[in-house]
């Protein structure tokens, strides 16, 4: 009997050693870092984590174009398409519409609280707002906001 218990902790600790996190529920997200820093220790490129990440996936995710995405020509928001339009209320609640699809049906990090657009005529731009909660990290609600103008 002494034998089996003691096959039972040896168990639980071998199974406690393999969790790297010390909460079982949480999980890192990580990602590389787009505009290829360098990192100083190894030289590599860097790699950001967590809200950056996801922050960073959602941005990329509105400026994507129909066919930017090797073999996935599903994966785009249209957003950019949008911009030659005139600028009504109407177009930016279609572009609104548009950013919540892409981050609802390709993001599963995050969860989307609200999308708001407001034009700006004077820079003839419109400023996106984005709010979402971390999947995993229900607590904090995180903003993002990007500027969304014409290249050409």
């Amino acid at each position: 009997m002494t034998n089996e218990s003691s096959r039972n902790t040896d168990a639980f600790t071998d199974a406690q050693g393999q969790n790297k996190t010390s909460s079982r529920g949480a999980q890192l997200y990580s990602d590389l870092d787009l505009f290829f820093g360098k990192n100083n220790t190894d030289g590599d490129v860097n790699t950001i984590y967590d809200v950056q990440a996801i922050k960073r996936s959602i941005r990329n995710l509105i400026l994507t174009n129909q066919y930017e995405k090797p073999f996935h020509p599903e994966i785009y928001s249209g957003v950019t398409g949008m911009l030659f339009e005139l600028m009504t209320p109407t177009t930016a609640v279609i572009l609104a519409r548009q950013v919540e699809d892409v981050i609802e049906n390709f993001e599963p990090r995050a969860r989307l609280v609200g999308v708001n657009v407001y034009p700006d005529l004077d820079k003839n731009s419109y400023t996106c707002s984005v709010e979402f909660y971390i999947v995993n990290a229900p607590t904090e609600l995180i903003d993002l906001t990007l500027a969304l103008e014409r290249i050409r």
